[in-house]
């Protein structure tokens, strides 16, 4: 039986920066990793751009499937919906229904699949697909792609006011879907990241959320941090697979330096942003998901204010979003469903 519903804790206005980076952030790292998606890893004096291109054809500055998932969940996050619950499950999923009859401009293999077997199921869609993904899931070992830890910053956002109940919800999310036990630590550690980042300010909670994980699966998960943090985001080759995913997005963040503070020279350290996107993006490969879901914790950690201007005016996607919009539903998120003072 889940555990009541702690509210979310008031913020103050850093901390409401930081929550409204997530989703904003998420999409600026898709949009930039859209144009390079399956290419080869890019060289250090290689600046991705928001070019557009990529397997859509996208637009400059579109985001893809990464971020169009993630607005699925944040619609019903939005409300304040506890994300455990049967009800919201349904509505994401109902969500995900939507999205792939007439919004998914690129869809993954396995969601495909799952979402495809789901339509035949009976029952809620939630439970509905749920079920598919389990049948999906069972005895197969490429179950474990990086399909729900892509969407899986605004999880943390609902559910900011306790960890535990946040763990819950990451896992359930994930599971109608991915539910492989792979996926459902990579969206624990990563939603505890994206939790402490926009309320503390620092990347510790990725590590702190190993406490969260099955006591059995702490150690294995810390040896990959160890590994993500020793080596380059373009040592992680499988990165459709979610651990790799998950160690090349790590690489990039631990790895890109912070810069020191040097207003008279044009140098903050809010640009480290920008700097590990980019890393992360040269890593080749599923370049705008691995984008994506560093940038939901860079935009958690560093905030809105962060994202370059060029890069908000260029961001958007479907069902027709700019970056106020993913602004506004990270911050209605994080506000358990209400507006702030400027709406």
């Amino acid at each position: 039986m889940a555990r009541t519903h702690v509210p979310n804790p008031r913020l103050d206005a850093r901390a409401t920066d930081r929550a409204a980076g997530v989703l904003l952030g998420a999409a600026a790292g898709d949009a930039l990793g859209v144009p390079y998606e399956f290419g080869t890893a890019l060289r250090d004096d290689q600046r991705p751009r928001m070019i557009g291109g990529g397997l859509g054809p996208y637009e400059p500055g579109e985001y893809s499937d990464d971020t169009q998932m993630q607005v699925c969940v944040a619609e019903v996050a939005a409300t304040g919906a506890d994300l455990r619950t049967p009800e919201a499950l349904d509505a994401v999923a109902a969500n995900f229904r939507r999205w792939l009859a007439g919004g998914a401009s690129d869809v993954g293999a396995q969601t495909r699949t799952v979402l495809g077997a789901a339509e035949c199921a009976p029952g809620s869609p939630g439970a509905a697909l749920l079920a598919a993904a389990r049948d999906f899931s069972d005895g197969n070992d490429r179950a474990a792609g990086n399909g729900s830890l892509m969407r899986t910053g605004v999880v943390a956002l609902a559910h900011l006011g306790d960890a535990v109940e946040m763990a819950e919800a990451a896992r359930a999310v994930s599971a109608l879907t991915h539910p492989d036990p792979d996926c459902a630590d990579a969206c624990v550690l990563w939603c505890a990241g994206v939790r402490t980042a926009v309320l503390e300010g620092t990347f510790d909670g990725v590590r702190a959320g190993l406490d969260l994980l099955p006591a059995g699966r702490r150690a294995l998960w810390a040896g990959r941090l160890d590994e993500a943090e020793a080596h380059p985001p373009r040592h992680f080759t499988h990165n459709g697979w979610v651990v790799h995913a998950l160690q090349a997005a790590w690489s990039a963040i631990t790895r890109t330096p912070v810069p020191e503070p040097d207003p008279s020279g044009g140098g903050f350290p809010a640009q480290h942003l920008e700097l590990a996107l980019e890393a992360a993006v040269r890593a080749g490969t599923d370049t705008d998901t691995v984008a994506a879901i560093a940038g939901a914790l860079l935009g958690a950690r560093w905030g809105r204010s962060a994202v370059p201007a060029h890069w908000q005016e260029a961001v958007h996607g479907w069902p027709g979003l700019k970056a106020p919009d993913l602004v506004r539903l990270a911050v209605r998120t994080a506000r358990g469903g209400q507006d702030d003072t400027e709406g």
